[in-house]
């Protein structure tokens, strides 16, 4: 089928050697539980997926039950966790397609537990999520005991982790990064008094496995995991210290799976003094050449970047100029020599050995590499490399 000119190369060796860049920065400390929730943060969750499978990865970290599903449908067999939990009446496919839950609430216990006694699985593994400060979903310490109980009397689930998220990772001083971290031990300390001893213990993003070892390192539990996400795809949040100054931590040398093209379809020559798009935000001072681009915010190439930011046409950057629209861009190529309907424009990626990054677009739409990657919609074809 005909196919507008945008689509996004996934390359799946480079995914492949992040994976392993990381494996091996936390080897036998650590087991790698590789994220990819939310469509592997809009890089394909089936493919990349079996790809990590296939190098080695034992775990997946997903959002729900239905991305677990689909996993176990596209034929991954690895273990599968459900790192926001489970919803009323999801419990028997849970079970079913054995997948790992979060839990924090004796109703989610319940709900697990019935499923398994349903389907006659004995000892069905789930994970207690405890709120270490970030108040976002876990169950608070105060409340602790309540779920502990609730889960020794759930005769058909075992608890098999405790885990936690971290809300300042990236800030390798942050105090709130030691409160939280003393507030775990003092969750399997209370763990331990009602003689539960998790095989899995985590807490580490991508973040805290560079900025904060001590949330993986040493725990004493032979498969103690980390959960990379952003990373496995070539990004970190910029490390920072408490003051807000940049730091010089460094990681796993990861690179960017993605890359993001598209193609020129128009080009005309406007006068000085003619506006560009819509509420013509963009008027030029001298002759200018204006190519338009077949992408827009309809693709999920967000309108925050209109004026601001910047693509690749014959190895020379272009500004884009005037208001981003639904299903075109317009650039200026007044400085791009020979530019032509049907070149390759690179919004995200390499030509000619210059790069524009997705961390670059967050910056001119003041937000992270994570809502620019996953925001890449359905629309956009993924094409695997590799």
């Amino acid at each position: 089928m005909p196919t507008r000119p945008t689509w996004a190369e996934v390359s799946l060796p480079t995914l492949v050697t992040n994976y392993k860049l990381i494996r091996d920065y936390v080897a036998s400390q650590a087991t790698v539980c590789a994220v990819v929730k939310c469509d592997a943060y809009g890089h394909g969750a089936t493919e990349c997926a079996r790809a990590l499978e296939a190098a080695g990865a034992s775990w997946f970290g997903v959002t729900s039950a239905d991305e677990g599903v689909e996993l176990r449908r596209a034929g991954v067999a690895g273990r599968i966790l459900l790192m926001s939990g489970i919803w009323r009446g999801e419990g028997e496919a849970v079970v079913e397609h054995s997948l790992t839950p979060a839990v924090w609430s004796a109703d989610q216990i319940s709900e697990v537990n019935n499923a398994a006694e349903k389907q006659r699985k004995d000892r069905f593994p789930v994970h207690i999520e405890v709120d270490t400060g970030m108040a976002r979903q876990g169950v608070s310490a105060a409340n602790l005991g309540y779920i502990l109980e609730a889960a020794r009397k759930a005769k058909s689930i075992c608890i098999e982790g405790l885990h936690s998220h971290l809300a300042s990772a990236e800030v390798v001083d942050a105090p709130d990064v030691e409160a939280q971290l003393l507030a775990y031990q003092r969750a399997l300390e209370q763990l331990a008094a009602a003689e539960i001893r998790p095989a899995c213990l985590h807490l580490a993003n991508s973040a805290a496995i560079v900025a904060h070892r001590d949330s993986w390192k040493g725990l004493s539990r032979s498969t103690s995991l980390i959960r990379p996400g952003i990373s496995l795809y070539g990004y970190y949040l910029p490390f920072v210290t408490a003051a807000a100054q940049p730091s010089e931590t460094q990681g796993p040398q990861v690179e960017p799976v993605l890359a993001w093209r598209t193609r020129i379809i128009d080009i005309r020559e406007i006068e000085a003094g003619q506006g560009v798009g819509y509420n013509l935000t963009f008027v030029a001072r001298e002759p200018t050449r204006i190519a338009t681009l077949a992408v827009g915010y309809g693709d999920g190439l967000s309108r925050a970047l209109s004026n601001k930011a910047r693509v690749l046409v014959r190895g020379e950057y272009a500004s884009i100029v005037g208001k981003i629209s639904m299903d075109v861009t317009t650039i200026d190529t007044t400085k791009v020599p020979g530019a032509q309907i049907g070149d390759e424009v690179v919004l995200i990626g390499e030509q000619d050995g210059r790069r524009i990054t997705a961390a670059d677009l967050a910056a001119n739409a003041q937000t992270i590499a994570y809502e620019v990657l996953c925001n890449i919609n359905k629309r956009v074809p993924r094409n695997y490399v590799g």
